[in-house]
């Protein structure tokens, strides 16, 4: 802690990953969850199985690969409160179509994809683009968070792009850092960035500024939800507990009429994950 990966001396282990920390988070405060996955037949997939059921997420559809490793990140949390990361890519790229073939997204109600390494080449790749087509079929209410990582993408980025706006185009409700709004849509301010958003998708989205708040965009129109002021300890998963805490205030309601929600919903939704997260904090 408080330096660099490669400085570093001790590793903790700790269960993780942007989509099981969204699933964690919404099933920390209470709703039902099932995490779609694929982790190795190893000790570190049985971790996150044991993790998940903690939390409360069903691990129904968390897939086995007898002959990857599980996944592994790297995380070193610097001085400032940023973080290091390095991936060893395992089990997670290989879930296949034919697993996603399995699953009944019918039973679900909203459907959370959280890209992160789901973009990269490999079985993974059209395995998230077939689930994503299976929801729309089913008009399943979809969420999207495209989980950028520098370090994943260095040759890939145009590709990252390419595949993001498919889903953005696609979803009913999305989240992006600042820094993924202005990459995605090539501008060079949020306001800028907010403007093509608004003009080229249907969504309902948000755009998280730190410790500024959160940039709501709904009915043609943008605006900022003022953040409580925290002394941040430590940004990791923090993106994920935003994702999470919205997506369980719209299971809570009628999830039937999340397409009807109101404006003022929509903002309630926002600043109450703020005064969860400060409670929390």
């Amino acid at each position: 802690m408080g330096s660099s990966l490669r400085d570093g001396q001790q590793f903790l282990k700790k269960a993780g990953g942007a989509p099981a920390n969204v699933a964690a988070a919404t099933a920390a405060l209470g709703s039902e969850v099932e995490l779609v996955a694929k982790v190795g037949a190893d000790p570190f997939g049985n971790h996150i199985d044991e993790v998940l059921k903690e939390f409360g997420v069903g691990t129904s559809l968390l897939f086995r690969d007898k002959d990857h490793f599980t996944t592994i990140a790297f995380v070193s949390l610097m001085q400032n409160g940023e973080r290091d990361f390095y991936f060893n890519r395992g089990a997670d790229g290989e879930l296949t179509t034919a697993e996603v073939d399995e699953i009944d997204v019918g039973q679900f109600s909203i459907v959370h994809f959280g890209s992160a390494t789901a973009f990269l080449p490999g079985p993974l790749q059209s395995s998230y683009a077939k689930l994503l087509d299976k929801c729309l079929q089913q008009d399943i209410f979809i969420s999207f968070d495209p989980n950028y990582r520098q370090l994943l993408y260095q040759n890939g980025q145009q590709s990252f792009v390419e595949q993001s706006w498919n889903f953005l185009k696609s979803c009913h409700f999305y989240k992006l850092s600042d820094e993924e709004a202005c990459l995605i849509t090539g501008k060079k301010s949020v306001e800028e960035a907010a403007s093509m958003l608004l003009s080229e998708t249907k969504a309902v989205f948000a755009i998280t500024l730190g410790k500024e708040g959160t940039m709501l965009g709904i009915n043609n129109a943008t605006q900022v939800i003022r953040s409580i002021p925290v002394k941040p300890v430590d940004t990791t998963g923090a993106g994920d507990a935003f994702v999470g805490a919205v997506l369980h205030q719209l299971a809570a309601g009628k999830t039937s009429a999340i397409d009807s929600l109101s404006e003022d919903d929509w903002k309630k939704s926002c600043l109450q994950r703020e005064q969860s997260r400060c409670k929390d904090l």
